[in-house]
Protein backbone atom coordinates (compact mmCIF):
# COMPACT_ATOMS: atom_id res chain seq x y z
CA UNK A 1 0.00 0.00 0.00
CA UNK A 2 1.15 3.37 -0.85
CA UNK A 3 -0.43 6.55 0.39
CA UNK A 4 0.95 9.77 -1.43
CA UNK A 5 -0.49 13.69 -0.61
CA UNK A 6 -0.01 15.92 -3.23
CA UNK A 7 -0.07 18.82 -1.81
CA UNK A 8 2.91 17.05 0.14
CA UNK A 9 5.38 16.55 -2.61
CA UNK A 10 8.12 18.32 -3.99
CA UNK A 11 8.22 20.04 -7.23
CA UNK A 12 10.32 18.65 -9.73
CA UNK A 13 10.96 19.97 -13.54
CA UNK A 14 9.70 18.41 -16.43
CA UNK A 15 12.28 16.63 -18.66
CA UNK A 16 11.24 18.12 -21.44
CA UNK A 17 11.02 21.80 -20.73
CA UNK A 18 12.78 22.26 -16.98
CA UNK A 19 10.43 25.89 -16.56
CA UNK A 20 7.87 23.11 -16.69
CA UNK A 21 6.84 22.16 -13.14
CA UNK A 22 5.79 18.63 -11.87
CA UNK A 23 5.11 16.84 -8.83
CA UNK A 24 5.69 12.70 -9.00
CA UNK A 25 3.12 10.41 -7.03
CA UNK A 26 4.63 7.25 -8.15
CA UNK A 27 7.46 6.62 -9.54
CA UNK A 28 9.25 3.91 -11.89
CA UNK A 29 9.67 0.68 -9.45
CA UNK A 30 6.05 1.58 -7.39
CA UNK A 31 4.05 -0.77 -8.94
CA UNK A 32 4.70 -3.18 -12.32
CA UNK A 33 4.53 -1.56 -15.72
CA UNK A 34 4.19 2.08 -14.24
CA UNK A 35 6.93 4.85 -15.24
CA UNK A 36 5.62 7.26 -13.14
CA UNK A 37 2.18 9.13 -12.22
CA UNK A 38 2.63 12.82 -12.28
CA UNK A 39 0.49 16.13 -12.42
CA UNK A 40 2.50 18.68 -14.53
CA UNK A 41 1.26 22.83 -14.08
CA UNK A 42 1.82 25.04 -17.73
CA UNK A 43 1.63 28.38 -17.27
CA UNK A 44 0.41 30.31 -20.54
CA UNK A 45 2.66 29.78 -23.34
CA UNK A 46 4.74 26.69 -21.68
CA UNK A 47 5.49 23.62 -23.78
CA UNK A 48 6.88 20.65 -23.78
CA UNK A 49 8.63 19.59 -26.71
CA UNK A 50 7.87 17.60 -29.69
CA UNK A 51 8.69 13.95 -28.27
CA UNK A 52 8.14 10.27 -28.83
CA UNK A 53 9.11 7.45 -26.23
CA UNK A 54 10.26 4.01 -27.98
CA UNK A 55 8.58 1.52 -24.80
CA UNK A 56 6.21 3.62 -23.07
CA UNK A 57 2.37 4.74 -23.41
CA UNK A 58 1.23 7.57 -21.66
CA UNK A 59 -2.22 8.94 -20.37
CA UNK A 60 -2.89 12.71 -20.11
CA UNK A 61 -5.86 13.70 -17.97
CA UNK A 62 -6.65 17.24 -18.24
CA UNK A 63 -7.65 19.07 -14.64
CA UNK A 64 -7.91 22.65 -15.29
CA UNK A 65 -7.24 25.12 -17.98
CA UNK A 66 -7.25 24.68 -21.87
CA UNK A 67 -4.17 24.30 -24.47
CA UNK A 68 -3.41 21.72 -27.70
CA UNK A 69 -1.34 18.38 -27.82
CA UNK A 70 0.19 17.53 -31.52
CA UNK A 71 0.17 13.65 -31.70
CA UNK A 72 1.83 12.88 -34.84
CA UNK A 73 0.91 16.38 -36.47
CA UNK A 74 -2.47 16.41 -35.58
CA UNK A 75 -3.90 19.01 -33.39
CA UNK A 76 -6.22 18.01 -30.42
CA UNK A 77 -8.01 20.26 -27.35
CA UNK A 78 -6.55 19.68 -24.31
CA UNK A 79 -10.38 20.72 -22.43
CA UNK A 80 -10.95 19.62 -18.44
CA UNK A 81 -12.54 16.32 -18.57
CA UNK A 82 -10.57 15.27 -21.55
CA UNK A 83 -7.97 12.03 -21.38
CA UNK A 84 -5.69 11.14 -24.44
CA UNK A 85 -3.54 8.52 -24.99
CA UNK A 86 -0.64 8.21 -26.59
CA UNK A 87 0.95 4.57 -27.62
CA UNK A 88 4.59 4.34 -27.81
CA UNK A 89 6.60 5.87 -31.21
CA UNK A 90 3.72 8.63 -31.30
CA UNK A 91 5.28 11.83 -31.32
CA UNK A 92 3.59 14.29 -29.19
CA UNK A 93 3.86 18.02 -27.75
CA UNK A 94 1.58 19.82 -25.46
CA UNK A 95 1.17 23.62 -25.89
CA UNK A 96 -0.58 25.68 -23.21
CA UNK A 97 -2.13 27.92 -25.61
CA UNK A 98 -4.49 29.20 -22.97
CA UNK A 99 -4.78 32.54 -20.45
CA UNK A 100 -4.69 30.26 -17.49
CA UNK A 101 -2.40 27.71 -16.12
CA UNK A 102 -3.08 24.22 -17.55
CA UNK A 103 -3.29 21.40 -14.90
CA UNK A 104 -2.60 17.65 -16.11
CA UNK A 105 -2.36 14.87 -14.34
CA UNK A 106 -0.33 12.23 -16.04
CA UNK A 107 0.91 8.42 -16.26
CA UNK A 108 3.12 6.17 -18.49
CA UNK A 109 3.09 2.48 -18.73
CA UNK A 110 6.38 0.28 -20.11
CA UNK A 111 5.55 -1.75 -23.15
CA UNK A 112 6.84 -4.72 -24.30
Amino acid sequence: MKFIALNQLPEESVVHNPAIKKKVMLRKGDLPHLTNFSQSRFAPGQIAGAHAHDNMAEVFFVEAGNGTIYIDGEKFPLLPGNCIAVEPGEVHEIINDGAEELVLTYFGLLVA
